[in-house]
C-alpha cells in the first residue's frame, strides 16, 4: 500500500490544491463580494452540552472556546436537528426538518456486502460510505458559491459514498479532507483518508476498529495498548488541511465546515494531554471494551477522553490566532457548535462528566434520544465588531437555522429553501427576531421516537417501533421541569391536540422504507 513519505510534501501538494480550487472559484463567480464577512461553522461530534467550561464544565479545560464565549454570544437553547451523526449532519446542510429530510437516522447501506468489515473497506472503495443524498440535493454550500464564497470541509462527511454523487466536491464544497465514512472514523489513525475525490494513504497499518485487547495482555500495562496508537494522527493531519486552506482563501470571503470527529470515540488522544490529566485525575479503572459498545480500549479513559476536548480545544486557540495573524479575524464569523448530545458507548462517561449539565446525558437521554440531554447543544458565535462580547441568548434554535442565517449573512436568497429562521437578528442583538412557533424531531432509531417543542412545551414519544412496550406519551414543561422528570400529558390534552396538527401537518413520510416508522402513518400520534 503506497505511503506519504512526509509531511512536507503532503502540505505542498496540499496547497497547491487548494490554490486551484480557489482560483477555479474565483474565475467562476461574477457577485461582488464586498461586505461579506468569512464563516467558520465547527461541527464537534458526540460533544455534551456542558463539555466545555463555558457550559458548566469542571474538570475538562477549554479556555480557547471559553475564549470564544467571552468575545462572542453564548446561545442556552440551541438543539441538534437529530440525535447522531447523519441526519443531524444532512438537516444541518440542507436547512430541513426532519418531518422533511431524505435523511433521518443513520444509513450504512449494507445491501454492498461487508460494510462493516474494515480490511474489506479498505481493499474496496465502493464499500466505504454511508447512504446517498439525492442527485440534485441542494446545501447551502452551493448557495454559499453562487454569491462568491470559497467552500472548504474538513472532518467527517458521513452523508455519501465515494463514487456516487453525494461526496462533498458535488455537494457545494471546492476542497474536502477527512473521512467520506463514518464507519472509518471509529479509528483515529485510519489507513487513509480522503482529499477531494481521492484516497490519501496514511502511515498507519491500523487494526481494525472496535479491536479488543491480545488475549493475555495486562490491562494495567501501558504495554499492552501500543496497537492502538500510530503514527498518522487523522485530527493532525485534518487541522494542517483547514489552516492551509484558510491561509489559501484569506482574501475571501470563504465558509469552511470544520466537522471535527473530535470527541466521538473510540478514545484516542496525543500522549501529552493524556498525561496531563492523569496527573489530574489521578488512577483509573481500565476501559478493556468488548460488547455491543466496543470501540478500543484505554488504560485511563477518563483522561483520554478530557484530552480529546482539550487537544481540540488547543487547534481551535491556534486557528484563532492564525486568522490574527493573517489580518482576518476581525471579518470571521466563528460558530462553535456539536451533533448532537453525549455518547455512553466506548468508554465515554456522561455521568462522570456531567456531559449533559443540567439535563441526563446516560443511555436513554443522551445521544440517540429526543430528550434533551440527547438534542441540546451548545453553540457559540463570535464575530468582532458585530456580536456583543460576553452576551448570553435564550432564543431557541436549531441546526436547520442556519442556511437562513447564512443566507442573512452572505447575501444569498433563500426563499422557499428551509424550514428554519434566520438568526442574524440575535446575533446582532436586534429585537426583530423571528420566534419557531416548533421545533419538530423524528427518528425511527433506538425503538422509533417523535418529539415537539412548541414554546417551553416538550412533546416526546417513544417506542413507535416496539411490539413489547407501548408508545409513549410524554408532555414536559421545560422551564419548570429541564429534565423532563415529570410527565403531565394527562393535565393537558389541549397541548397534546395542538401537536397532533402541527405534526400531521408538517411530516411527510420518508422517502427510505428504513426510515418509516408505520405506528405514524398509521395515526398514532393522534391518539391521547
Amino acid at each position: 500500500m503506497k505511503k506519504n513519505s512526509n509531511k512536507s510534501i503532503f502540505a505542498v501538494a496540499l496547497s497547491l490544491v487548494l490554490f486551484g480550487a480557489c482560483r477555479q472559484n474565483k474565475e467562476s463567480t461574477a457577485p461582488s463580494t464586498a461586505g461579506q464577512p468569512n464563516i467558520i461553522y465547527i461541527l464537534t461530534d458526540d460533544l455534551g452540552y456542558a463539555d466545555i467550561g463555558a457550559y458548566g464544565q469542571e474538570k475538562i479545560e477549554t479556555p480557547n472556546i471559553d475564549a470564544l464565549a467571552q468575545r462572542g454570544m453564548l446561545f442556552t437553547q440551541h438543539y441538534t436537528s437529530a440525535p447522531v451523526c447523519a441526519p443531524a449532519r444532512h438537516m444541518l446542510l440542507t436547512g430541513q426538518h426532519a418531518g422533511h429530510a431524505y435523511i433521518r437516522s443513520n444509513s450504512e447501506w449494507g445491501e454492498r456486502g461487508d460494510v462493516w468489515n474494515y480490511r474489506e473497506m479498505a481493499n474496496d472503495s465502493t464499500l466505504e460510505g454511508q447512504g446517498p443524498m439525492p442527485e440534485g440535493t441542494l446545501t447551502f454550500a452551493h448557495k454559499l458559491k453562487e454569491v462568491g464564497y470559497a467552500t472548504g470541509m474538513v472532518g467527517k462527511w458521513g452523508l455519501g459514498a465515494p463514487h456516487t454523487q453525494s461526496i462533498p466536491n458535488e455537494m457545494g464544497f471546492d476542497f474536502f479532507y477527512g473521512f467520506n465514512c463514518q464507519r472509518q472514523a471509529h479509528t483515529y489513525y485510519p489507513l487513509h483518508l480522503y482529499q477531494n475525490r481521492n484516497r490519501v494513504h496514511l502511515q498507519n497499518d491500523t487494526i481494525a476498529p472496535h479491536s479488543v485487547l491480545p488475549v493475555g495482555a495486562d490491562p494495567d500495562d501501558a504495554a499492552s495498548y501500543a496497537d492502538f496508537t500510530l503514527k498518522d494522527y487523522a485530527p493532525d493531519l485534518m487541522f494542517e488541511a483547514l489552516t492551509s486552506f484558510v491561509d489559501t482563501n484569506k482574501d475571501g470571503p470563504f465558509f469552511l465546515y470544520w466537522a471535527t470527529p473530535i470527541p466521538h470515540v473510540a478514545l484516542q488522544a496525543p500522549q501529552a494531554w493524556v498525561d496531563y490529566y492523569v496527573g489530574k485525575f489521578g488512577a483509573e479503572t481500565p476501559y478493556l471494551s468488548g460488547g455491543n459498545n466496543a470501540y478500543f480500549p484505554h488504560k485511563n479513559p477518563h483522561a483520554a477522553y478530557a484530552a480529546m476536548v482539550s487537544y481540540l480545544d488547543d487547534n481551535i486557540g491556534k486557528l484563532v490566532q492564525q486568522l490574527k495573524d493573517e489580518g482576518i479575524y476581525e471579518n470571521t464569523l466563528i460558530i462553535f457548535t456539536s451533533d448532537n448530545g453525549p455518547s455512553y458507548a466506548g468508554g465515554a462517561d456522561p455521568i462522570f462528566f456531567d456531559s449533559a449539565k443540567p439535563f441526563r446525558g446516560e443511555y436513554g437521554r443522551g445521544k440517540g434520544f429526543l430528550y434533551e440531554g440527547g438534542i441540546r447543544v451548545p453553540l457559540i458565535a463570535s464575530w468582532p465588531g458585530h456580536i456583543k462580547e460576553g452576551s448570553t441568548s435564550d432564543h431557541i434554535s436549531a441546526h436547520y437555522d442556519m442556511w437562513a442565517t447564512f443566507a442573512d449573512i452572505a447575501k444569498f436568497d433563500s426563499a422557499g429553501d428551509t424550514d428554519g429562521i434566520s438568526m442574524l437578528p440575535t446575533l446582532l442583538s436586534r429585537e426583530d427576531q423571528e420566534a419557531h412557533e416548533f421545533l419538530y424531531w423524528e427518528f425511527p432509531s433506538y425503538n422509533g421516537q417523535v418529539a415537539l417543542r412548541m414554546g417551553d412545551w416538550k412533546i416526546v414519544r417513544r417506542n413507535l417501533l416496539s411490539d413489547k412496550e407501548p408508545p409513549t406519551i410524554e408532555l414536559y414543561n421545560l422551564m419548570d421541569d429541564p429534565t423532563e422528570s415529570n410527565n403531565v400529558a394527562e393535565r393537558h390534552p389541549e397541548v397534546l391536540e395542538k401537536a397532533a396538527k402541527i405534526f400531521t401537518a408538517e411530516r411527510e413520510a420518508p422517502e427510505l422504507e428504513n426510515f418509516q416508522i408505520p405506528l405514524i402513518d398509521n395515526g398514532l400520534f393522534t391518539e391521547k
